[in-house]
């Protein structure tokens, strides 16, 4: 078998029975255990993976094997979030997400490599060490759901789930040339993925391609009654509008205050002005929308999952779930010196952030005000949704840089997701697709953003894009 096969080619070779389920299982099991040693984008391979029945090959992913992020539950397995306070914990039931690939047919291979309770933006902060990026490995991948992209990227697997808070699919995505999605709030279930921040948190594919990407989001899709802010919405089959033309009179509008800033890679605006010109070729109208609250998604997001972080955290000091401090004299010696040995620096910061917003004296002054600054940026968008279809930007402001480079700058490092936040702050969609190569051979990505449950809308005109160019088609060296 090829090593970068696509979900839509391995199925063709599985409908054509060139190949069996076991084989394909076995395949990229053994790619997994040879590579991952040089990644670090598994943190554990299933010995036995629990392949479909007779009844489920034929599937919407019928014996398709993948990853899944180590922070969205998988019944018997390991589910520690990257994180030494869980580090033993198996999850008892598998979450709504991982239950709907299986029912689909999907085979997972193991568990994905993440930033500690998907606190980001790099793959540095992992308990269990940092994810290494396929296209050059002495660099990072993105974050927080490093081992998914990696994997994926390297042709370990053919796709992989993760999740995004403030970026964490689509930053990975557009670091390892991948297509990811981060969509509505709600759209796909919560239920069983543990949490960072309640009110942006979904999960998301990591794909090859366009077409791959839509599948699988088609099998997440559907209403969940065990999660309460689930969209009353049925199942939806993506894939069925993918036919490589753009809507007709499609308008897309330039995020101009995001693309106009000082502090964007020149290597990125010029591939960003490529995908621009390309989506004027293909049918486009393209015109400049104003957003000046767009600037603020940053810092919305840096009070707002803080503070839920804090309070969805509040829950592991030793007494009910995860690992337990063996150093204590009393019960506030169990309290904070299992939150001290358990949690990592990242964490540890984030959670001290969200606890002061929330303190007395200062929940007017920051949190409470951040509420409001949302709903301005929320009203922001809906006038521009008005006015175009669609809006575009750079999926990050930067290059992949060097691991490690950036852990002891946290400030440069939050500004990564610069351009990835104020969606997620809303509940709106984006999917990021590549758009270029570096002069280094890194990747390049950008971003789609459309309104709430415009999911359709955005895989119809990314998949039109990608199929009038080949930065699809190119892949790492090392891993054939």
């Amino acid at each position: 078998m090829n090593s970068f096969l696509t979900i839509k080619e391995i199925k063709e070779k599985l409908a054509r029975k060139e190949v069996s389920v076991a084989e394909v299982s076995a395949f990229y099991q053994e790619r997994l255990n040879q590579y991952n040693p040089k990644l670090n984008a598994a943190l554990e391979i299933f010995d036995n993976p629990e392949l479909p029945n007779d009844k489920t090959v034929h599937g919407t992913l019928g014996g398709i094997p993948c990853i899944i992020k180590s922070n969205i539950s998988q019944k018997d397995r390991i589910t520690n979030a990257g994180s030494k306070i869980l580090q033993n914990y198996k999850a008892p039931y598998d979450a709504t997400v991982t239950a709907r690939i299986k029912q689909a047919g999907a085979v997972s291979l193991g568990s994905g490599n993440m930033d500690e309770f998907a606190m980001g933006s790099s793959g540095d902060f992992s308990a269990y060490g940092p994810t290494h990026n396929p296209w050059q490995q002495g660099r990072v991948p993105g974050g927080s759901s490093s081992g998914p992209a990696a994997a994926v990227a390297a042709g370990l697997v053919p796709f992989a789930l993760g999740t995004e808070t403030g970026g964490s699919v689509r930053h990975p995505a557009a670091y390892c040339s991948l297509v990811g999605m981060y969509p509505t709030h709600g759209h796909n279930s919560r239920y069983g993925v543990i949490a960072f921040a309640s009110s942006t948190d979904q999960v998301g594919p990591l794909t090859k391609t366009v077409y791959d990407n839509a599948l699988v989001m088609s099998a997440l899709s559907g209403f969940d009654p065990l999660d309460s802010t689930s969209v009353q919405q049925e199942a939806q089959d993506y894939t069925k509008e993918l036919d490589g033309k753009l809507p007709t009179g499609l308008k897309i509008g330039i995020i101009n205050d995001g693309v106009q800033t000082d502090g964007l890679d020149p290597q990125i605006r010029t591939s960003f002005n490529g995908a621009l010109e390309q989506l004027k070729k293909l049918g486009a109208t393209v015109k400049s929308i104003n957003l000046p609250h767009f600037k603020y998604g940053i810092a919305l997001y840096f009070i707002i999952s803080r503070a839920e972080a804090a309070s969805n955290l509040s829950r592991f000091d030793g007494t009910l779930y995860g690992a337990r401090s063996e150093h204590m004299e009393n019960l506030l010696d169990m309290y904070l010196n299992t939150r001290q040995e358990g949690f990592g620096i990242e964490v540890k910061r984030r959670i001290l952030v969200g606890n002061y917003v929330l303190s007395a004296g200062h929940q007017d002054q920051y949190y409470n005000k951040a509420q409001l600054v949302r709903a301005m940026v929320r009203a922001e968008f809906e006038a521009a949704f008005n006015d175009v279809d669609l809006l575009v930007s750079p999926t990050t402001a930067n290059l992949p840089f060097k691991i490690g480079e950036l852990v002891n700058d946290p400030i440069a490092m939050y500004m990564n997701d610069y351009y990835s936040t104020a969606n997620c702050i809303i509940g709106t969609p984006a999917i990021s697709i590549p758009c270029g190569f570096s002069q280094e051979n890194l990747p390049i990505g950008f971003q789609l953003l459309g309104p709430r449950l415009s999911e359709q809308l955005l895989y119809k005109v990314a998949y039109a894009f990608e199929q009038s160019t080949d930065y699809h088609l190119r892949f790492p060296g090392g891993f054939e």
